[in-house]
């Protein structure tokens, strides 16, 4: 990592809400790396909680057992803070459906109730973990998560003298999260099948659990306030990556690739058959660097980023398979 960015986090006191999923869980690891003062976990599940404490230790680790829709709660976690990381949220899309008003409490409400206490406080830094899902929302956590954003670079226009920077870093789908297809696939292929394909079509943009935390720490370092972080990635067909882990998987469970049947369903309630990383609006005002695309308000570019997950260019299978072992999971 940047000599720079390591500089920039030793000693700073950083709080990550939703320490305790996938991706709080990882930056916190990543953080406990770079020599800060200290790093406060805020969850709502105490198991997962307790499992991060353990993994690190009590050195750094202040471990907070709290809710985003409490704001005293936020108050006192805020306290005397350089940097939140707030990756807390309801995230799995047909549960929001069935549930839209639990992810407008935590995710808008929550967010909003971060921003104030982070105001409060005057945080240096806030940085709001999104999703593609924000961008021409067709469902309940894709809309709740672009107003998540809309609260964050807002925050900058009506804070006055103070001095925290909001911005937002957006990402596609993390491979191997907790909950996601490959997990899923693992455990249907594990039982025989069949697995389930939703649609022949449907595309998604990827990354890494570890590249995507490299852009939070790398977005972080670079706010300046307004902007959304968006790392460059490739795209792949579903379908693709259903053959991939059937044809690796299935031996490994004692059956044949062939055996493993694969069933077509119908898109999930509030799926979307492509993701894109941003809006033409948004392309117009995005920078480009060599890691990532980032949209800052007023700018005006002449960049021609595709970024729709149906048109860009697609992994190959064997693409897919190196991938898949590079973060362990074949």
């Amino acid at each position: 990592m940047n000599r720079n960015i390591r500089d920039y986090y030793e000693g700073k006191k950083i709080l990550v809400t939703g320490s305790a999923g996938s991706i709080g869980s990882q930056i916190v690891t990543e953080l406990s790396r770079l020599d800060p003062e200290v790093i406060r976990i805020l969850d709502n599940n105490e198991t997962g909680l307790f499992e991060v404490e353990q993994k690190f230790g009590s050195r750094r680790i202040r471990p907070l057992v709290g809710d985003v829709r409490d704001r005293d709660r936020l108050r006192r976690a805020v306290e005397d803070v350089d940097i939140v990381f707030h990756a807390a949220a309801l995230k799995h899309v047909p549960l929001c459906e069935y549930n839209p008003f639990e992810a407008v409490k935590t995710n808008v409400q929550g967010t909003q109730n971060m921003i104030e206490a982070s105001l409060d406080e005057e945080v240096e830094k806030f940085i709001l973990i999104s999703t593609d899902k924000a961008v021409n929302p067709v469902n309940v956590m894709g809309a709740t998560k672009l107003l998540a954003e809309r609260l964050t670079t807002s925050a900058n226009l009506y804070k006055g003298d103070r001095k925290t920077v909001f911005s937002v870093v957006r990402f596609g789908n993390v491979l191997n999260s907790r909950g996601s297809i490959l997990q899923v696939l693992r455990e249907q292929i594990k039982n025989g099948g069949p697995v389930t394909l939703t649609d022949e079509g449907m595309t998604r943009f990827v990354m890494s659990i570890e590249n995507a935390v490299s852009l939070v720490l790398h977005a972080a370092y670079l706010a300046e306030g307004g902007e959304v972080f968006i790392l460059k990635m490739p795209s792949l067909r579903i379908a693709d990556l259903m053959e991939v882990v059937v044809e690796e998987l299935a031996p490994h469970y004692g059956y044949r690739p062939e055996e493993i049947e694969v069933q077509v369903i119908d898109k999930r309630c509030g799926e979307k058959l492509f993701e894109e990383l941003m809006t033409p609006d948004e392309a117009a005002m995005a920078l480009e660097t060599d890691e990532m695309y980032i949209i800052k308000p007023g700018t005006c570019s002449d960049s021609n980023i595709n970024y729709n997950s149906m048109t860009t260019r697609k992994l190959k299978k064997k693409d897919i398979r190196c991938i898949l072992k590079d973060i362990g999971y074949l």
